[in-house]
C-alpha cells in the first residue's frame, strides 16, 4: 500500500501537467518537421526531433526552454549542424520563456522557431480540403 501511494504522489504532477498540454510534442513535431527527419537517432540513441539538411532541432514546451538548449547543442555538435530549437506556445504565458530563450539563443547562435496551436489547426484544415 506504501508503494501505491508512494507511485501516486510522484505520478500525478507529472498527470496534471500532461493533462495541460493542448497537443503532444510529436503532434507538433509532425507538422514542422515536413522537410527533415523525425526522430533521427544518434550513435548514443539520443534521438534528434528534426534533422534537416542545416540543422538539428530540439523541440520542446516553452517552461522547458533551458533543457531545450543543451540538447540542441548537443544534437547540433554530433550531427555536425547548426543548433535549433522550436519553442511550444501553448499559453499566452508562455512569451516570457521565448524571451529567456532568445536571450541565450542571441549569444549561442541558436536559431530559434515557434509553433502554437494554430500550426495544428491549420494542418487539420488542410487535411479535411
Amino acid at each position: 500500500m506504501r508503494i501505491l501511494l508512494l507511485a501516486l504522489i510522484l505520478l500525478l504532477p507529472s498527470l496534471a501537467l500532461a493533462g495541460e498540454r493542448l497537443h503532444l510534442e510529436k503532434e507538433y513535431q509532425a507538422a514542422w518537421c515536413t522537410e527533415g527527419t523525425m526522430e533521427f537517432v544518434l550513435d548514443d540513441k539520443a534521438r534528434v526531433d528534426c534533422l534537416t539538411d542545416e540543422y538539428a532541432v530540439e523541440f520542446d514546451f516553452a517552461n522547458k526552454w533551458a533543457e531545450a538548449v543543451g540538447q540542441a547543442l548537443y544534437y547540433g555538435i554530433k550531427t555536425e549542424r547548426k543548433p535549433g530549437i522550436v519553442l511550444i506556445l501553448e499559453k499566452d504565458t508562455d512569451k516570457g520563456y521565448l524571451e529567456r530563450l532568445q536571450t541565450v539563443a542571441e549569444k549561442f547562435n541558436l536559431k530559434v522557431w515557434t509553433v502554437t496551436p494554430e500550426l495544428m489547426r491549420s494542418c487539420q484544415q488542410n487535411r479535411m480540403q
